[in-house]
């Protein structure tokens, strides 16, 4: 009953997904076409520049190493006039053309007028609250238990089959997912993971959410769990030979434009606030689901366990970082920023209270 209603409510999904540039903002335009718009422009365009030169030179959090108080000050000029371009409000948009592009830009211009490294705002464009409603309104997330019977996993495969959209980008992870490239590599992990973004970006959510988070009979749990753990190829796109060290991992990830932005973009909206009904300090599962789904084919890519329950985590551990746990800042800490989205997802595919599914971290 749950995924029949789920699959009477997503097709709407589509139709509103669709709209959502449209709705998102008349006077904020994506961080491609800021740039292009200063670039016209004369006084922008020389003030951008200049901002730019300032950032090359490691000079963007109090200038203090520019020569002389004169370029100091031209440094700040330039800042303060881009705060009043379009390129201050730009955002991006997940699987834009040029995202990767969008994306520089964008965080040239964070880092800058923030003056630090954290991962606070998400560069993404928000969600369309319809969106957000139709969402919220499912009853797989609401939380009315789960009451199937059939293997939803399953059909939702085989739905995925019957729409060419979804198989052909399917197909397109499929195959760089599982060929092996020699007899120490499994796959091209690159390719796998690029394929993976381009079909959670691209596929509708009624099929490509229908697959990431089906839900499964009390009867046929191992099966049904386990089909859906497989969605995405987790020995080549999820699995390593060897487990890192999660602040390691989250340090490369932000060595990563795309990365590092899908990061941002999940702390932004899936950050956990025990207080709250649902567990989510926005109170939103459909921002935190997106935000999930988007870390899926980046080096922080998370997965379900093999377990009873359901637990999402990525894949690394915190075993050699005990000293440094206390020092994180809060948004930093994996254990924060796993809890939300392991709820959410819990919410979503079992429909069960998804406070039921916190555990704790792995600790190695």
């Amino acid at each position: 009953m749950i995924f029949v209603t789920l699959y009477v409510v997503l097709p709407l999904l589509d139709v509103l997904y669709a709209q959502e540039n449209a709705l998102s903002g008349p006077n904020r335009l994506d961080c491609v076409k800021a740039s292009e718009q200063c670039m016209k422009e004369q006084g922008c365009s020389t003030k951008y520049r200049t901002m730019r030169q300032c950032v090359a030179g490691g000079k963007e959090r109090n200038f203090s190493m520019v020569a002389g108080l004169e370029a100091q000050d031209e440094c700040r000029s330039a800042i303060d006039a881009v705060k009043q371009s379009p390129l201050y409000n730009c955002r991006c948009k997940r699987g834009m053309k040029k995202e990767k592009n969008c994306l520089r830009i964008y965080w040239g211009i964070y880092q800058t007028l923030q003056g630090n490294d954290f991962l606070e705002d998400s560069p993404y464009e928000t969600m369309n609250s319809r969106l957000s409603d139709m969402f919220r309104l499912a009853p797989i997330i609401s939380g009315e238990p789960a009451v199937t019977r059939e293997n939803n996993c399953l059909n939702a495969a085989k739905a995925c089959n019957l729409n060419d959209t979804c198989k052909k980008y399917r197909s397109a992870y499929i195959s760089p997912c599982t060929s092996r490239v020699s007899t120490a590599e499994v796959c091209n992990k690159r390719k796998c993971h690029k394929a993976l973004r381009q079909f959670f970006d691209k596929v509708p959510p009624k099929h490509s959410y229908g697959m990431l988070f089906c839900s499964c009979p009390a009867g046929d749990q191992s099966a049904c769990s386990e089909r859906r753990r497989q969605t995405i190829v987790p020995v080549c796109s999820y699995e390593d030979k060897e487990k890192p060290n999660c602040l390691s991992l989250q340090a490369s990830c932000k060595t990563n434009y795309i990365c590092r932005s899908r990061l941002a973009d999940f702390f932004a909206n899936c950050q956990s606030e025990p207080r709250s009904l649902s567990g989510c300090l926005k109170e939103n599962y459909a921002d935190c689901l997106l935000s999930y789904s988007g870390l899926i084919g980046t080096v922080m890519t998370p997965n379900y366990l093999r377990s009873p329950k359901i637990s999402v985590v990525p894949y690394c551990d915190c075993s050699s970082s005990v000293l440094h746990r206390q020092h994180l800042p809060p948004q930093s800490h994996p254990r924060v920023w796993e809890r939300d989205r392991r709820g959410s997802v819990a919410a979503h595919a079992s429909g069960a209270d998804h406070h039921l599914h916190h555990h704790s971290f792995p600790e190695g």
